[in-house]
């Protein structure tokens, strides 16, 4: 995804050219990217101003613009620089030597290789820290996929990919790990309906899901999925998000009567056996009729863990449809 020139930007380029620091800040890369893009692929500037200077004139911009949108959406990259160059009508050799027939740009994500494409192509604009091609692949995904596949199959490997690289190179891919998690929780934000009736303690039918990361529990993304998905259903929900103190989520049962309980743990050291008795123990309604909530359990900080007579759904899909059936059921 390309930025427009800035005024200065605009001036170099219908005169001497960019520079290669110009044309990186337009293109939303880095300018080593450029540079070795030019080394392994021949994507590089006809001409060099002075034999050493990159200087990037109006049909290298665009053969780089076209190089940014095929990685994108997941094209590897010695692909995308074929195409690039016969798009813009350039000889192999034309920028300085034959290209490398390299896939795999250094940095890469550990991706493994049976997951979607569209994984791919989200990695490489996340490693780019390109904004805007995230954001537009993950809402192409739920848009061709439907939630429930895009969130299992395309943000859900990227994020492992970007969490294995950031733990195997100390804090180096924090920021990558922390742009991808913002536009997920957007685009999952996007997805999520406004039309789920309200429901709630009191009212007719019966109460919301309640959403929640247990005490001390910070990753809310999987929740986010579910709320999203849940209000694609029409069932109503209330989202808590992340480290919900024990007496909070109690005395938030007994106010709203939901169907049902989520309370995710991403953690051993957060998953509670003890909260979630708690939670499916509390009571609500008038004498006589008193009812408790099914309380269901997400996240692998509950694996090994006892926990009789409450549910433990396998994903995305699973929960969504014991949740609907809940509160159908309600």
């Amino acid at each position: 995804m390309s930025e427009p020139a800035r005024p200065d930007e605009a001036d170099d380029l219908g005169d001497t050219g960019l520079t290669t620091g110009s044309l990186a800040r337009r293109l939303g890369v880095a300018p080593t990217t450029l540079r070795s893009w030019d080394r392994r692929y021949g994507i590089g500037p006809a001409v060099r101003a002075d034999g050493r200077h990159r200087r990037w004139r109006p049909s290298d911009v665009a053969v780089l613009e076209a190089m940014c949108r095929l990685t994108s959406s997941g094209v590897p990259p010695a692909e995308a620089a074929r195409a690039a160059r016969e798009g813009a009508g350039r000889p192999v050799g034309e920028s300085g030597g034959e290209p490398r027939d390299r896939s795999r740009a250094a940095g890469a994500l550990p991706l493994g290789a049976d997951v979607r494409q569209e994984c791919r192509g989200l990695a490489r604009a996340a490693v780019r820290l390109d904004a805007p091609a995230v954001a537009d692949q993950l809402d192409a995904a739920v848009e061709r996929h439907g939630l429930t596949v895009a969130w299992q199959e395309v943000m859900v490997p990227t994020l492992h990919a970007v969490g294995r690289k950031w733990a195997s190179s100390g804090d180096r891919y924090v920021e990558v790990e922390h742009l991808l998690s913002w536009h997920v929780s957007t685009s999952l934000r996007r997805a999520t309906s406004t039309s789920a009736a309200a429901g709630g303690a009191g009212g007719p039918g019966p109460g919301p899901v309640m959403l929640a990361c247990a005490p001390g529990e910070q990753h809310t993304l999987p929740l986010e999925a579910l709320n999203a998905g849940l209000s694609q259903l029409g069932v109503p929900t209330r989202m808590f998000g992340a480290a919900v103190p024990a007496e909070a989520l109690t005395a938030a049962v007994r106010r709203l009567g939901p169907a049902a309980v989520v309370l995710w743990a991403q953690a051993r050291t957060t998953g509670s056996p003890a909260l979630a008795q708690q939670l499916a123990g509390a009571r609500w309604g008038v004498s006589g009729a008193r009812r408790t909530p099914a309380v269901l359990l997400g996240g692998p900080g509950w694996a090994g863990r006892p926990a009789p007579g409450l549910l433990r759904p396998t994903g995305l899909r699973d929960a969504l449809d014991t949740l609907a059936g809940l509160h159908g059921a309600g």
